[in-house]
């Protein structure tokens, strides 16, 4: 089971939407002001929400086409499952083709998590074309599970 989405960005270079999904200082533009770590292939990125955070590894990266990540702590609905980032150029559009992918079962959590998705799709879309995304803002941390990972529920 997979959650897709398909976003286009007007007047978008393909190298600045590459950058905002692989660049600490991109993602929390428009994903979390809370995103730590390194953004090259074999890295850890640590995103971080009021509400908890996912950890996920960088596994591939082809400049302006493709960015992959799986997630290797958060919601144990998302552990072993994947982010898909597909990029390409249509006309004045930069087409981005986006997968959360290998979900076990199409849980009520799933259909959250994909309206989720498709905010910060919308946030990602507003920070390429704009230069102002609508990431999560960071709020004091409490309730840290042992392993300081807060178990985020999208």
């Amino acid at each position: 089971m997979d959650i897709i989405h398909r976003v286009g960005m007007r007047s978008a270079a393909l190298d600045d939407v590459y950058a905002a999904l692989t660049t600490v200082e991109g993602l929390a533009g428009w994903w979390t002001t809370d995103t730590t770590g390194d953004p090259d292939v074999g890295g850890l990125l640590a995103f971080r929400f009021p509400q908890g955070g996912f950890d996920m590894v960088v596994l591939e990266q082809e400049p302006g086409r493709k960015v992959v990540w799986e997630v290797v702590d958060g919601p144990e609905e998302w552990i072993g499952t994947t982010v898909r980032w597909e990029l390409r150029q249509d006309g004045e559009y930069v087409i981005v083709l986006f997968a959360h992918e290998g979900w076990r079962e199409p849980v009520e959590f799933m259909s959250h998590c994909s309206t989720k998705w498709a905010t910060f799709l919308v946030s990602l879309k507003q920070l390429v074309e704009t230069g102002a995304g609508a990431p999560a803002r960071r709020r004091a941390r409490s309730g840290a599970s042992p392993s300081g990972t807060r178990r985020a529920r999208c």
